[in-house]
């Protein structure tokens, strides 16, 4: 009787321990930037376009230093941006789209790209961003259209990255609440949502902060991942390069059903938006160092932007290659336009990206254009 005793004493005394512990942990967490993440909003085909909880804030950082610690705002319309959109107004509208290069969780809003043409435009025009990290080129027609549906968007500006072709289509990534290009019978693309039910999981991880540093900070799920990669690789197996944040391997296979992406996109982005090519901005962004740009020659990216670049002025849409302002930018004033640990563009290379805009097509024009 008297060992039993001492066993349950020993068992609640260790419960106890560990609870006192995570309750430390959870109340010192609690009083530090751990990133919040944000409630994205069901996805499905009734309500088919990805947006995150309207009216909430949320608090980003990375790493276990919690570092680019920032304070942001999802508005009234369930995007990130310090602005509430409206239906019906006077001036004209200007809607920017892309991935978390636009999303831009980790720089203050009025730095953005988008925070930076709404000032510059202010009393001129609107510009409202609708965008999302993970978000492709397939999922970019989706917030076009809902741009001009519901807010009557008059001019776009669709920011592509490295790895907006080939995570476009469904052989390569598939990721719930967006919409991908799924080759037919007879290999035509056509857009296809992949809906999204959130779990109680994900509500359970955004109540604890030692969850969430698990989960958002420590990237749990994505260093995962890569521990079973390189246990089916091995130790000795090669590792990714890459060039223009995304895998720059330039296989025939990747290159090509890309280009079949790019093929659907400009096929389909006249037939969602109702916008002649002379409404829309394609920028383009690039290795923003002329050295690295000289040593991905060939590279994946390297391939798709050029044709990306061909491919939009040929069919008459404005088209910037940001390349040609931060090559100019960088010997001048010897700003790196990324963070030290992220790819991301910092406030510098949201300046340089606004920038490039306005010097070198007149939005307004662009905005009242018939």
């Amino acid at each position: 009787m008297e060992r039993r005793r001492e066993i349950v004493f020993g068992l609640v005394t260790v419960g106890l321990t560990i609870s006192l512990a995570a309750l430390a942990a959870e109340v010192t967490l609690r009083l530090l930037p751990v990133a919040t993440g944000m409630r994205t909003l069901p996805v499905t085909f009734e309500n088919s376009v990805f947006r995150f909880t309207p009216n909430s804030d949320f608090l980003y950082s990375r790493d276990w230093d919690m570092a680019l610690a920032n304070r942001g705002h999802v508005n009234n319309a369930g995007f990130v941006n310090d602005q509430n959109y409206h239906a019906t107004h006077g001036l004209p509208l200007l809607a920017v789209i892309g991935d978390s290069m636009i999303e831009a969780p980790m720089v203050p809003f009025r730095d953005t790209l988008s925070g930076r043409l709404a000032a510059g435009l202010s009393g001129e025009a609107r510009v409202y961003s609708f965008a999302a990290s993970g978000a492709p080129l397939s999922q970019y027609l989706i917030w076009a259209r809902h741009a001009v549906r519901e807010y009557g968007a008059r001019a776009l500006l669709i920011n592509v990255v490295g790895n907006d072709f080939d995570e476009s289509h469904s052989h390569y990534k598939t990721a719930v609440g967006f919409w991908h290009y799924v080759p037919d019978e007879n290999g035509q693309l056509h857009l296809r949502l992949f809906e999204y039910h959130p779990g109680r999981l994900r509500g359970l991880v955004l109540t604890s902060a030692v969850a969430r540093y698990v989960v958002f900070n420590l990237q749990f799920g994505a260093r995962w991942l890569e521990l079973k990669g390189l246990f089916l690789r091995g130790t000795d197996g090669p590792r990714p390069r890459y060039a223009g944040n995304t895998e720059a391997d330039a296989n025939p296979n990747r290159i090509r059903d890309s280009v079949a992406v790019l093929d659907a996109f400009f096929r389909d982005l006249p037939q969602y938006t109702g916008l002649p090519p002379s409404r829309i901005i394609i920028v383009v962004d690039g290795f923003r160092y002329p050295e690295i740009a000289k040593a991905a020659t060939g590279t994946y990216f390297d391939v798709m932007r050029k044709e990306t670049l061909s491919r939009a002025a040929s069919l008459g849409y404005n088209v910037i290659d940001l390349d040609v302002f931060f090559f100019e930018h960088f010997p001048r004033f010897g700003e790196r336009f990324e963070f030290a640990r992220d790819g991301h563009w910092n406030s510098t290379g949201h300046q340089v990206a606004s920038d490039a805009v306005i010097r070198l097509h007149r939005v307004k024009s662009i905005l009242t254009h018939d």
